[in-house]
């Protein structure tokens, strides 16, 4: 064979070859393309390459809702002295029925004695109505006839409801009803002005301003 000859078959040889790793590298180039993404919101379909791995759907971020804190019982007021959880009932608001006939007798019956004084009245009306001894409810143990001197018939006098003495009885009323602190009266059925002297042959609990308890 001929000089010429051999080195035509080389040359056609490494060109054949050469072409054979192309077509390879081509070949693995496509199988390693990255997938078609859809992003979210998109109405368009892409269609990935025969081959590839299928097309990643990346989902809109779900909201997280955490739960709220309970709000705090304020139901529940602790004070550590009579006054302060007297403030803390705030403002009178209206009051009717037994509340309205509770709050009326300490207005009238102790407005302007301290604070234990109009307590001790509100607890009197209140074991009153519990013992069985009397009317079973608070207007009634208040209008059963000649038991309080404030009483003109079947109602009360008019009161000054923007009063701090009003805002002070209705406090005292809620207080006494809730059973929030004790009086120095705890028990007590019956009391008097200490300008009299009844002569009730009664047990005293306390004397408290200007009213003597009795049980």
């Amino acid at each position: 064979m001929s000089f010429r000859l051999k080195a035509a078959i080389i040359a056609a040889f490494s060109l054949s070859a050469t072409a054979a790793v192309t077509a390879a590298d081509m070949s693995s180039a496509s199988e390693a393309a990255p997938s078609v993404l859809s992003l979210p919101g998109s109405n368009e379909l892409n269609a990935a390459p025969a081959g590839a791995k299928p097309a990643v759907t990346f989902a809109a971020p779900r909201e997280v809702v955490q739960p709220l804190a309970p709000l705090s019982d304020s139901a529940d007021v602790k004070a550590d002295n009579l006054a302060a959880l007297v403030d803390a009932q705030g403002a009178p608001e209206d009051v009717s029925g037994d509340m309205k006939c509770l709050a009326g007798a300490v207005y009238f019956e102790s407005k302007g004695e301290s604070l234990e004084g109009q307590l001790a009245v509100a607890r009197v009306i209140i074991n009153r109505a519990r013992s069985g001894r009397f009317a079973d409810s608070l207007c009634g143990v208040i209008y059963q006839p000649g038991q309080f001197s404030f009483v003109r018939g079947n109602g009360m006098p008019s009161i000054r409801l923007g009063s701090e003495s009003w805002r002070e009885a209705v406090a005292i009323a809620q207080i006494a009803m809730e059973d929030s602190w004790n009086s120095k009266a705890e028990g007590a059925l019956y009391f008097h002005a200490r300008r009299v002297s009844p002569g009730w042959g009664k047990r005293q609990l306390a004397a408290i301003d200007n009213h003597v308890f009795y049980r």
